[in-house]
């Protein structure tokens, strides 16, 4: 009897997959993941209004509202131009504002509006959506152990990464 596409492997069909793969293969492996959580987390909040990267913002501003563009550029790990189309398209939606900061008034800070508040639960639950839907299949240690290795790689990069 022949397998089907789709169906499970044959114990051991894993390995045999992964064999001949190496370091070589990780920043294509790495990214279409990335692509494919992105795409899907994205798909999961288009009906509040967000798009790609604008979730992030309102996380980090609900953890800390009041961040300066480029504060916010840093956290995020993006360039402060893009960081500055990101708020000027999210304040037009209505989800941020800027405001002068009240000691220094050469400052502008970025504040969660209440419209972008009440998107921080649907974030979350979109998050932890995408997360499951990303994991299953995967025992809890087996979850832990890829996070562990992800922040390991990421910790190897960060000498690389310079400090833009």
């Amino acid at each position: 009897m022949s397998k089907k596409k789709g169906d499970k492997k044959a114990k051991g069909g894993k390995k045999k997959d992964l064999a001949g793969l190496g370091a070589a293969d990780l920043a294509a492996a790495v990214t279409q993941t990335a692509r494919s959580m992105r795409t899907a987390l994205s798909r999961s909040l288009a009906e509040s209004g967000l798009y790609a990267g604008q979730d992030g913002v309102i996380l980090t501003l609900a953890g800390e509202d009041g961040l300066t563009p480029g504060q916010l550029a840093q956290r995020l790990g993006v360039k402060a131009p893009t960081m500055t189309r990101t708020i000027g398209r999210m304040e037009a939606q209505g989800f941020l504002e800027r405001r002068a900061d009240g000691m220094d008034g050469r400052l502008t800070k970025v504040h969660l509006t209440p419209a972008g508040r009440e998107n921080v639960e649907q974030i979350g639950r979109s998050v932890a959506d995408c997360g499951s839907l990303a994991t299953r299949g995967l025992s809890d240690k087996e979850v832990r152990t890829l996070l562990k290795l992800l922040r390991a790689v990421d910790q190897n990069l960060q000498p690389a990464l310079g400090d833009d």
